[in-house]
């Protein structure tokens, strides 16, 4: 494997899943959230730690679709960026959302893993920047909402003991 692109692979991975020194990557700052966790919001017209979840699920579908090119549509629910969930929603379907994310991080993961060296300096299509930046960005973009996840589930402990 190209060394660019294992590096790549690697920082996909610490932001996501494995162990890292800066602290809880997206999965790390999941653990033990429960649904009612998941579900609250600290105020209206602002996301929960859930809406959170499908929000870096959708945006990791998103990068391997555009580093593939395939067409639209293929996420399992419908919409786009950001997805409602009522605060009524149970452990089975949590669990399932968070099945989701991991899906979508394996499978973006996969086709970043088949890449060629020249692909990664090629224009993202849809994407002011090259594939490699879009790869930079999804790590980062994981490690905000995690961040972003840190806080929430301060802000309930604050509220709700």
């Amino acid at each position: 494997m190209d060394p660019e692109i294992a590096l790549l692979l690697q920082n996909i991975d610490l932001a996501y899943e494995k162990q890292a020194w800066h602290g809880p990557n997206l999965r790390g700052s999941l653990r033990g959230v429960t649904a009612e966790v998941a579900a609250w919001r600290p105020a209206r017209g602002r996301h929960s730690i859930w809406e959170v979840v499908l929000h870096a699920a959708y945006w990791k579908y998103a990068v391997r679709r555009k580093l593939t090119g395939e067409k639209r549509g293929s996420f399992p629910i419908n919409g786009s960026n950001w997805f409602e969930r009522a605060s009524s929603r149970n452990e089975k379907e949590w669990k399932e959302d968070l099945r989701l994310l991991g899906e979508m991080h394996a499978g973006m993961r996969e086709v970043i893993a088949t890449m060629q060296r020249k692909d990664l300096d090629a224009k993202t299509p849809g994407s002011k920047g090259t594939n490699v930046r879009t790869i930079i960005g999804i790590a980062a973009h994981d490690l905000y909402h995690a961040g972003q996840i840190q806080l929430l589930k301060r802000l309930y402990q604050s509220k709700h003991g």
